[in-house]
């Protein structure tokens, strides 16, 4: 389709178009762009295409940083300035609160923008394989490229290829060194790298953890029980780095990636790492969830907190606590916090992170939410003042809502990473509820990803 012009944007960081009455969704296109446009799938009510031939740029059309730009899945946003980034995401939870929530709601404050756009990412995660994508450039160029190993990121909608990455902007310089030397080292020594077909070879996968403290942790998944390559690995590692502050190893001959339910071992340095926030410390282990941007974690749990308007009596309940940040992050404005999280290890770690930091308040447990908040978990534990919660991007089950509704705690705090289905929950909650307050928060520059903060105060 010739000279088409870009008009806004739309879900998952694609872009619209529109051709007579058919709707066309782009990925990397800007509104203002006029463009030749190839459609690649057509449906009844919609086409997906990309971008042939850029005719006329659009005037907000910036260049992106990153040489990997529209070959790697990550950052879909790079091309649009940071300023009309947080525009989109402020559209996207205003969007989903009105078309889907249908509730009556407050002025929607403006979006809290991070600081910093670049290297803002405290935990990054590479592939090691043995079948690098090729571009589409360098299949036409003829060349013959049979060196395909690689260390980088999965290819969207090609599970068994991994692009391999030169420099990655999202986190710290210390990772791009950290595996380019992996990847040459484990080259020079003839180590193999994975194959995700066959599930075989030695190198497969890196975890590295830069906290706001300056703290490193790495983690070294192989798919091989090779002791004596293991001990050379990590050794070459320790010595080049020895700045890491906890270095450690996983043996997973898995047929996935996931290592919760493996051993790690600790080669070097500590088995956790510390982050800081406010006068508080929080450990972090290999298998910790904590949240990938330290400085807006920091931002998003003080409107919680604010939000929450705690006095110093309240009982409060922090749904899907994770390692019990939240938790602890308000402990010490309230009565009680009591925490509830699906991952068994996640509150050992809550546990963990209440004992350094001396708080004493609080009260942690492992379960599925639907099955450990029940009315009888309330009528034992205390009917809560405040609830926050903190649900995966499904939102919450409905059972734990009609808990909810059943408690009446006075507030409820919401934060979400999927506005979508927070709008989902809060027509649930509306009966009993009124949504007072609105704060997005930008977690994920040069990402459509957007968290949202909702206050809800119950109706009398």
């Amino acid at each position: 389709m010739p000279e088409i012009e870009i008009t806004g944007v739309a879900a998952e960081g694609k872009s619209i178009a529109r051709f007579n009455d058919m709707v066309i969704f782009i990925p990397f296109g800007a509104p203002g762009d006029i463009a030749d446009i190839k459609i690649d799938r057509k449906k009844h009510s919609y086409a997906e295409g990309h971008i042939e031939r850029l005719i006329t740029p659009s005037p907000i059309r910036t260049q992106p940083r990153c040489e990997h730009f529209t070959v790697c899945g990550g950052c879909r946003w790079q091309h649009l300035p940071y300023e009309y980034q947080l525009k989109c995401k402020q559209q996207q939870v205003t969007d989903a609160l009105t078309r889907i929530a249908k509730v009556e709601l407050p002025e929607i404050s403006p979006i809290i923008g991070s600081k910093e756009i670049w290297h803002y990412r405290n935990k990054m995660e590479y592939t090691f394989s043995n079948k690098k994508w090729l571009t589409f450039d360098q299949l036409r160029s003829g060349e013959e490229f049979p060196d395909r190993d690689a260390a980088g990121f999965h290819i969207p909608g090609a599970f068994d290829k991994v692009l391999d990455i030169n420099r990655c902007h999202l986190q710290d310089d210390f990772g791009n060194r950290l595996r380019n030397f992996i990847k040459d080292y484990g080259k020079a020594e003839g180590m193999s790298f994975y194959d995700l077909k066959s599930n075989s070879g030695f190198l497969r996968t890196l975890m590295i953890r830069i906290a706001s403290t300056g703290e490193i942790m790495v983690l070294m998944a192989v798919g091989e029980d090779n002791q004596c390559a293991i001990q050379k690995l990590m050794t070459a590692i320790n010595d080049r780095f020895p700045e890491i502050t906890s270095l450690s190893y996983v043996i997973n001959t898995k047929l996935n990636d996931t290592f919760a339910d493996l051993d790690i071992v600790t080669f070097s340095g500590r088995p956790y790492i510390e982050e800081r926030m406010d006068d508080l410390r929080f450990r972090i282990g290999p298998k910790s969830f904590y949240q990938t941007n330290s400085e807006q974690a920091h931002r998003l749990y003080e409107v919680a907190r604010d939000f929450a308007d705690l006095k110093g009596g309240e009982l409060v309940y922090d749904l899907y606590t994770g390692t019990g940040t939240i938790a602890n992050f308000v402990a010490k404005c309230c009565r009680k916090v009591i925490g509830i999280e699906y991952v068994e290890d996640a509150i050992k770690d809550a546990r963990i992170n209440s004992e350094v930091n001396g708080i004493e308040n609080t009260l942690f447990f492992a379960g599925d939410m639907k099955d450990v908040l029940t009315d009888d978990f309330i009528d034992e534990y205390g009917r809560p003042e405040v609830m926050i919660v903190d649900p995966p991007r499904a939102g919450m089950h409905g059972d734990v809502v009609n808990v909810i509704l059943n408690a009446e705690p006075e507030r409820i705090v919401y934060v979400s990473c999927n506005p979508a289905t927070q709008a989902r929950d809060l027509a649930l909650l509306d009966e009993k509820y009124k949504v007072v307050r609105v704060q997005p928060v930008d977690m994920f520059p040069h990402t459509h990803h957007v968290e949202n903060v909702v206050k809800l105060q119950r109706r009398f």
